[in-house]
């Protein structure tokens, strides 16, 4: 079981407990080192005084005489503190003394060999009557007797004794000061840290928008509420992220359970039509037979993208390999040609703000990643001009060398949307531009074009598409640390930008590209 008397858990009360225990001992020790200084000095003038005293020579003269000391007249006695025994030359302590005539006085031995005194060295002995203290000094005399000088410590006793009591009076008024004192002062110390413990409370109890107010970094709490300003700043931005997530994820299983139940409930519906009507045409028959088919096949290319998005998602990184773009852009081209053969559709050297492509050639442009999903991405840019452009568009499929800038493409500029984080100004990228002289799009179509399942209004469209495939473009952009962009040109076409790291094989940009970028 935990005592009662443990240590105090709060801050306050320890520093205030430390301060005060500190200062008392500063104070005691400090008149300690006072009160043996001041003892030590009376005791050195006492000293002095004794050393300075010499028995009367006459003295020693009566007791050599007729061996005993005769004592003078009261008048004759000496008007001081001073008592003056004496060893007489058998080694005994005689009975009279020099002096007053009470019973105080220093307690010595009764025999001279026993008294543990050198001449001229002054000590310190217990008096007779056991109260107080004598300071002594033995001196020699003729025929081998010793005199004793004495002087009482009393006042020397009596000061330290006063100085002691106000040394402890004094250590008691500094240690309650401090007490008091003390905590006032750790009080307004730690009210920072105290609002920093208010606003962390409220943080505990769900007000996630609140932040520290003490942020100074000349101090620890000043460091500490920035230290905690920029964990609440991280857990918020993780906090919205999830949410977001979760958002994207439940607009994400509607609309794909919206787009997966059309045709699910057409082929539903032609497979009862068929089983409710056995006598049905064949003709009829023959109909809802390609329904049923067509449906079932757009329901498979949709389930067939939402799996390559899930691995995309989740995938690690895709194959690190040097991929040839302008081989890669020339196959996508081909194969488009073969689907729509009434399409215009050119493959020429980048462009960079007004400067002209005439005079220039394709140069192999080289960059890294997997040559079947970047493939796919040009298919899928391809794709989209030809579906949602009139026949009479023409598209442009450009490829080289940039260095990203608000001209060039890979950062953001106005109007300019795109489905990762831009690129940091002057990294040298691999391009493939798709841009087409169709209708373009509305700035708030350009702004939803890389969501999933987000179809613009159709111009030329032979068929409402999944809505999927530019979201997939940027996917695969985004796993080859790469970018996905695109520039509306409002009544004049827009241009999709793919935007990958340049290999290190590739060559150098060519001086008509590098003025264009200057």
């Amino acid at each position: 079981m935990r005592s009662l008397a443990g240590p105090p858990r709060s801050l306050r009360t320890r520093l205030v407990l430390i301060a005060t225990v500190l200062a008392t001992c500063a104070v005691l020790l400090c008149q300690t080192a006072g009160l043996t200084v001041l003892r030590s000095w009376l005791t050195d003038q006492v000293d002095d005084q004794l050393t300075g005293f010499q028995p009367p020579t006459r003295v020693y003269e009566d007791i050599a005489d007729d061996g005993r000391l005769h004592t003078p007249e009261d008048h004759d006695i000496l008007p001081s503190d001073y008592r003056v025994f004496f060893y007489g030359s058998d080694g005994r302590l005689m009975d009279a003394s020099l002096g007053s005539s009470d019973d105080r006085g220093p307690r010595l031995p009764s025999r001279g060999k026993e008294l543990n005194l050198r001449n001229g060295e002054p000590a310190t002995v217990e008096a007779v009557d056991g109260s107080g203290s004598w300071r002594v000094v033995a001196d020699s005399g003729p025929d081998r007797m010793r005199a004793v000088v004495a002087l009482p410590l009393d006042t020397v006793d009596g000061a330290t004794t006063k100085l002691l009591w106000i040394s402890m009076l004094l250590g008691v008024i500094v240690a309650a000061g401090v007490a008091l004192l003390g905590n006032a002062a750790v009080r307004l110390g730690l009210r920072p840290l105290s609002r920093v413990e208010r606003t962390a409370q409220q943080i505990t109890d769900g007000d996630l928008d609140l932040r520290v107010p003490d942020t100074d970094p000349a101090t620890e709490v000043g460091r500490l509420g920035q230290a905690l300003n920029t964990m609440l700043d991280r857990l918020r931005t993780a906090l919205h992220r999830t949410a977001a997530s979760e958002r994207r994820m439940r607009r994400f299983m509607a609309d794909a359970g919206h787009e997966l139940r059309t045709p699910l409930t057409a082929i539903q519906g032609f497979a009862e039509l068929l089983h409710d009507d056995p006598r049905m045409p064949a003709e009829r028959r023959t109909e809802a037979h390609a329904l049923i088919a067509a449906n079932a096949d757009r329901m498979s290319r949709l389930v067939d993208d939402l799996f390559l998005l899930a691995k995309l998602g989740h995938a690690p990184d895709p194959r690190r390999e040097p991929v040839d773009l302008l081989s890669l852009a020339a196959d996508s081209i081909t194969s488009t040609a073969v689907r729509h053969p009434e399409r215009t559709i050119t493959l020429g050297p980048l462009l960079i703000g007004s400067a002209d492509s005439s005079g220039q050639e394709l140069d192999v442009v080289e960059a890294v990643g997997d040559a079947d999903q970047l493939a796919q991405v040009v298919s899928n840019l391809l794709a989209n001009a030809c579906a949602h452009t009139p026949a009479t568009a023409r598209i442009h499929v450009r490829v080289g060398t940039i260095r990203t800038g608000p001209a060039a493409g890979g950062v953001d500029r106005p109007g300019r949307t795109g489905a990762t984080p831009a690129l940091e100004p002057g990294t040298a990228a691999a391009v493939i531009e798709v841009a087409d002289t169709g209708p373009g799009l509305t700035p708030g179509d350009a702004l939803h074009v890389f969501d999933r399942f987000y179809r613009a209004a159709p111009a030329a469209a032979a068929e409402p598409g999944s809505g999927l495939g530019l979201a997939i473009a940027a996917a695969i952009a985004e796993a080859h640390r790469g970018r996905m962009e695109l520039d509306p040109l409002p009544a004049a076409g827009c241009t999709f930008r793919l935007l990958l790291p340049v290999h290190r094989g590739s060559p150098p940009m060519s001086p008509c590209m590098e003025r264009a970028h200057r």
